[in-house]
């Protein structure tokens, strides 16, 4: 089972999304929440400045049990998060799988993932020898599994967040860093959201590792 996916390629910044002159060299996957799908998230590849970079939104493997056209990479709604081995093994292969597809190799390639998908990021991606993750307002399933090289990662969490309390988040912070993971983590008085200045950390934190 593949996942299906919306790719939007580097624009000149115009409103009408002319395309980049040059083709994209580096490659920004991003995973969408719990209950919500891949067009969520795609107004950030205008709000970016990523010149460089071809952005890919996927939509998570399963329909959501209460949203009408939501999606799930995992349920919720039961305690021992069903379906999220399933879902790991997907995300896993059709990450390995974009490099044929887009002819940009994973060393290039930057996962981001917003609340569920940012504990998929945090799932999938210290396995894999991607550039860097970025977690948002997200979490950590269990202790990771990690390689001698696990990528570094961006944490943002909300101090407000009534949805992952901060406390996760610290919590998260901690584990990685006793795993020797380098963890560039930031709090905000914000909620479960994606406002202008986390958009602005985020898109420092691409351009430092790109």
């Amino acid at each position: 089972m593949s996942l299906e996916a919306i790719s939007i390629s580097p624009s000149s910044g115009s409103a009408e999304l002319v395309p980049h002159p040059n083709p994209p060299t580096r490659l920004l996957v991003v995973l969408h929440g719990w209950g919500a799908d891949a067009n969520d998230l795609v107004p950030i590849a205008s709000m970016l400045n990523l010149p460089e970079y071809q952005c890919i939104f996927p939509n998570a493997p399963f329909s959501h049990p209460q949203v009408p056209g939501g999606r799930a990479w995992y349920a919720l709604e039961t305690s021992n998060y069903q379906g999220l081995s399933e879902s790991r093994q997907i995300l896993s292969d059709w990450l390995l799988s974009l490099e044929e597809a887009t002819k940009i190799p994973l060393e290039k390639t930057i996962l981001c993932g917003f609340s569920q998908g940012g504990a998929m990021v945090l799932d999938v991606g210290l396995s894999l020898p991607v550039a860097a993750l970025c977690s948002l307002s997200g979490y950590l399933h269990s202790r990771p599994e990690i390689t001698s090289s696990s990528p570094p990662v961006l944490m943002v969490h909300g101090r407000q967040d009534m949805v992952i309390p901060i406390q996760i988040a610290q919590q998260a912070k901690e584990e990685l860093k006793a795993l020797g993971i380098k963890v560039d983590y930031q709090e905000f008085n914000m909620g479960h959201e994606i406002p202008d200045v986390v958009l602005d950390v985020l898109e420092k934190f691409i351009q430092d590792h790109s």
